[in-house]
């Protein structure tokens, strides 16, 4: 006799069925695992063994064979335990063969029995509502898979509750869908004081998911303001909060399964190594930008990281994915993000500062800031210098606004922007040339180009000129001449306006700094 248990292996968010065959043969006593398992899936037999022996079960003196098929897909993973458990207890009589094939099944197992957390829940759940199954996971993953809409979920804490429930004398209840909950108020911006330029550069960055570099010595304020994105930005739209969540369950960042409500923010130190940032491993694991996904990834001191991590960058910047090639992986994340980006002008930090600047100046400003390559550089929408706040501004009481109004304005060009871009408004044809592209779809003045740019950002003739004779001057490349113009448009949404005038292409063109010589 042969039992199947229904599970998934992963690739990056997408989710592989698995078939999990259990067999129960004559011959020399054995359980092998086969169909190319991983350490993890392999330690699961003994696992597996200790769970049953703590219901009082033990396995018979037989042959037993587990098959995960396709055989040719690495298997990854303590998630699996659970579902070869199931295929044990129904070769040996004990569950219904028929009623464990309605679900997919995915938990590790600990010594006594008990179901404990794993990664990918969600995404796992997602795929079994699209096949009309069930879905059996941990009780502590519950949570998550309750939001993946109408299926069947069974959440048990422990092997001996799910093997009650299937026999009639326990009744698992259903899982309740959670939000994790707030972190409550931020910081705010009332607590900088003065950075007048910088504040409304970063409301400029946070209405149209602009990136931003923010060049200034130490202790201007750069990581202040930084930190205060977040309280400016909108909360996730139920469709994002679900691909966001996607990303961080595979990566079992999920919080006892709450879907996130908040934007991420990650700040990775600057000795993240680039599979760290941009994804990969062993296990090809999602980066610091697939988990900023839909929020902000924020890397202070950018000229220490490592070259080789930020070239890196350039390529998900522009596509809004990260692709992890490996001899035995190929997997694509996604890694929508907003770049705010904080940077000494020098090595000292002191470069214009006579008083202070070291012997080298000039020199060691041009070859600190050469370390970010003209291509990095150029896909940055917005770059600001934020000067040292002088002890006069320190003085003055806290400014009367603080991120609750900026949050406002923010809130109202976002959607207006929601608006332009909706399917029913650029139409289904650029619907399907985005996708051919491999582009996502279009969420923010940050994500518009080509055809669609020139349509909706398209200056007046005033505007027009000013920005050929600035590109001409400031020998803009064609993407800087786009981001000016991806600039402007976020300035007249600001406005509440629908022209893109020059007063907008003059204000985004002041926020485009020359790349240094390199």
């Amino acid at each position: 006799m042969v039992a199947r248990v229904r599970t998934v292996a992963f690739q990056g968010i997408d989710v592989l069925d698995i078939d999990v065959q259990v067999q129960m043969s004559g011959g020399i006593v054995a359980f092998n695992v086969v169909g190319l398992p991983d350490k993890a899936v392999a330690e699961s037999r003994e696992r597996v063994r200790a769970s049953l022996h703590a219901l009082g079960l033990g396995l018979p003196p037989k042959r037993i064979t587990v098959n995960l098929a396709p055989a040719d897909v690495l298997k990854e993973g303590s998630h699996f335990d659970l579902p070869i458990a199931l295929g044990l207890l129904t070769v040996m009589g004990v569950l219904p063969g028929d009623e464990i094939a309605r679900y997919v099944a995915l938990g590790e197992l600990a010594l006594d029995g008990a179901l404990t957390a794993v990664a990918g829940v969600l995404p796992a759940a997602v795929n079994a509502a699209a096949q009309e199954r069930g879905l059996i996971c941990p009780a502590a993953c519950g949570g998550e898979a309750a939001w993946a809409g109408d299926l069947d979920v069974l959440a048990p804490i422990n092997l001996l509750a799910l093997i009650n429930h299937f026999k009639g004398t326990q009744v698992l209840s259903p899982p309740s869908a959670r939000l994790a909950e707030s972190s409550g108020d931020g910081p705010d911006l009332r607590d900088v004081k003065g950075q007048e330029t910088a504040k409304r550069a970063l409301e400029v960055a946070a209405a149209g998911a602009h990136n931003l570099l923010m060049i200034g010595p130490p202790g201007s304020g750069k990581s202040m303001l930084a930190a205060r994105l977040p309280g400016l930005l909108p909360p996730l739209a139920p469709a994002e909060a679900l691909e966001v969540s996607m990303i961080h369950s595979v990566a079992g960042l999920l919080e006892d399964g709450r879907l996130l409500r908040r934007r991420p923010f990650r700040d990775p130190h600057h000795s993240a190594s680039l599979p760290a940032l941009v994804g990969g491993g062993s296990r090809a694991r999602p980066g610091e930008i697939s988990l900023a996904h839909q929020g902000v990834l924020f890397l202070d001191e950018l000229p220490e990281f490592p070259r080789q991590t930020l070239e890196a960058l350039r390529q998900p910047l522009e596509t809004g994915r990260a692709t992890v090639a490996r001899a035995n992986h190929h997997i694509t994340y996604p890694a929508r993000v907003q770049l705010i980006a904080a940077m000494n002008p020098c090595r000292c930090g002191h470069l214009d500062d006579p008083a202070q600047a070291c012997a080298r100046a000039p020199k060691c400003g041009a070859d600190y800031q050469s370390k970010i390559s003209g291509p990095l550089f150029d896909r940055i929408d917005c770059h600001i210098d934020v000067p040292a706040v002088t002890p006069a501004d320190l003085s003055l009481p806290p400014p009367a606004e603080g991120s609750a109004d900026v949050a406002a304005r923010v809130l109202r060009a976002r959607e207006i922007q929601t608006d332009r871009y909706r399917p029913a408004t650029h139409g289904a044809a650029m619907l399907r040339t985005l996708r051919a592209e491999g582009r996502t779809p279009v969420r923010t003045n940050a994500d518009v180009d080509g055809e669609l740019l020139e349509q909706v950002a398209s200056p007046d003739a005033s505007g027009r000129e000013l920005l050929t004779k600035a590109a001409e001057h400031l020998r803009l490349s064609a993407r800087g001449y786009h981001r000016v113009l991806r600039v402007a448009r976020t300035l007249a949404d600001l406005e509440g306006g629908d022209a893109v005038r020059r007063v907008h292409i003059a204000e985004a063109l002041s926020y485009r700094r020359i790349a240094p010589n390199r």
